[in-house]
């Protein structure tokens, strides 16, 4: 079952697709998605979108208490507790379901202090999470391998194209997981498998996140100034909807060069 239409050649034709976004979303109805990372934050919000979409979700965290809630306010998807950096998680969710589109979402919350104040362990916390789940899940998309048309959406975070000097080494995990989209984009091709790889990169943290809110405490206690005077600073920024959104308008749009795409409160950018 493919996901995407069928391929153009030119960015313009990337742009004129997402313009559409009620269209687009018609092409998530009956597709299987499946969503890492989907108790809380932008995961949910993309589980919440899918399913209201007519998709056929199964939602995949650590977190059986947060997935039990999503499944008791969400009918008809499914749920699956695990680790998703565990070595055997990809067997795990994969003979559940095969997913036309798959959203790794989620990871490891990172430490926010200054590199001085860190251990190894502490610094690398988001590779062993973060960056693994999206090698693991990649990898097997590869291997197995998905089916032409399938769609892998690598949610990853701006801190991997500007930095996050207190975070340890949250950045270089979403800046890797920048590169797996590319790298994997690029052996799909290569095989011929019509797979398509592509990371979303929202562009400010968001407040309404448990991982927005520590970051929002953690640089305002840095910067000696109040929480809300930091969020003043940022400016206007995307919300976890608008992640959502864009997440399905990019998978749905049509297979392009482009891999990486940011998403801040402007919209949808490629890039290069």
């Amino acid at each position: 079952m493919s996901f995407a239409p069928p391929p153009v050649s030119t960015t313009k034709a990337i742009e004129v697709e997402i313009a559409h976004m009620s269209s687009n979303r018609e092409s998530l109805r009956g597709k299987q998605v499946v969503v890492l990372g989907a108790s809380r934050g932008v995961g949910r919000e993309i589980v919440r979108h899918a399913s209201a979409a007519g998709a056929e979700v199964l939602a995949v965290a650590r977190q059986a208490d947060g997935l039990a809630e999503l499944g008791e306010t969400l009918s008809g998807i499914d749920t699956l507790a695990l680790d998703a950096s565990a070595e055997d998680a990809p067997r795990q969710v994969f003979g559940r379901t095969t997913p036309d589109l798959l959203v790794i979402c989620g990871g490891a919350t990172p430490p926010v202090r200054p590199i001085s104040e860190l251990s190894w362990s502490e610094f690398g916390v988001n590779w062993e999470v973060d960056a693994k789940m999206a090698f693991l899940f990649c990898r097997e998309a590869l291997r197995m391998p998905l089916a032409p048309g399938s769609v892998v959406v690598i949610v990853s975070s701006g801190a991997g194209l500007g930095g996050s000097p207190i975070s340890g080494g949250y950045a270089g995990a979403k800046r890797m997981q920048m590169f797996l989209a590319r790298y994997c984009q690029a052996e799909s091709n290569r095989r011929e498998l019509g797979i398509r790889f592509v990371a979303v990169v929202p562009s400010r943290i968001m407040p309404e996140t448990d991982l927005g809110q520590a970051a929002v405490n953690g640089y305002a206690e840095f910067l000696g100034v109040p929480a809300e005077k930091f969020l003043e600073t940022m400016g206007a920024r995307q919300s976890p909807a608008d992640v959502a959104n864009a997440v399905f308008e990019i998978a749905a749009g049509p297979t392009a060069v482009d891999s990486i795409f940011t998403i801040s409160a402007d919209g949808i950018a490629a890039v290069s």
